[in-house]
């Protein structure tokens, strides 16, 4: 039987985990990379709860099961949320944001981001590309990526045009 109120448990991980899954989404968005803020969230506190529980730190390990468990519970809760109720999904699972657009750096929404033009042009070599003007539109996923979608080599685009 745990040794901790059930309810201070659960309101104590619930308290926790929207707390940083606010935080993360605003602060980190961008250095989460390919791990989505709410799977490395999960991750660190499930860790962190659990070894709480293993070292000793509560009284008992049914109050660190019960932890890792409201843990978990919210976050398929957050995301089966975000998924049955559209107006939510742009909370939870924020939009891409459009970086580069037709050659173009869009220095606002970079700076929105925290994004230098030596990130992302490093980014972008990591994707093979080694010149903006290549670049037809370059996106900030919801995760922290940055997804581009290049031209067509200038030979394709020339034939696929008529009377050319």
């Amino acid at each position: 039987m745990p040794n901790t109120p059930l309810l201070e448990i659960f309101v104590r991980g619930t308290l926790v985990y929207i707390a940083l899954f606010a935080l993360l989404r605003v602060v980190l968005k961008r250095q989460s990379g390919t791990v989505g803020v709410g799977d490395l969230l999960v991750i660190v506190l499930i860790a962190d709860a659990s070894q709480n529980a293993m070292a000793g730190d509560y009284v008992s390990v049914p109050d660190g099961l019960l932890l890792v468990a409201t843990i978990v519970g919210w976050s398929y809760f957050i995301d089966w949320l975000g998924y049955h109720v559209p107006r939510l999904q742009r909370v939870f699972f924020p939009p891409p944001l459009l970086l580069v657009k037709d050659g173009k750096m869009l220095r606002r929404h970079m700076r929105q981001e925290l994004i230098t033009e030596t990130e992302l042009m490093s980014q972008l070599r990591v994707q093979g590309v080694d010149d903006v003007a290549q670049v037809k539109k370059a996106f900030m996923e919801g995760d922290g990526r940055i997804s581009v979608v290049t031209y067509e080599p200038r030979e394709q685009r020339d034939t696929q045009r008529p009377g050319v």
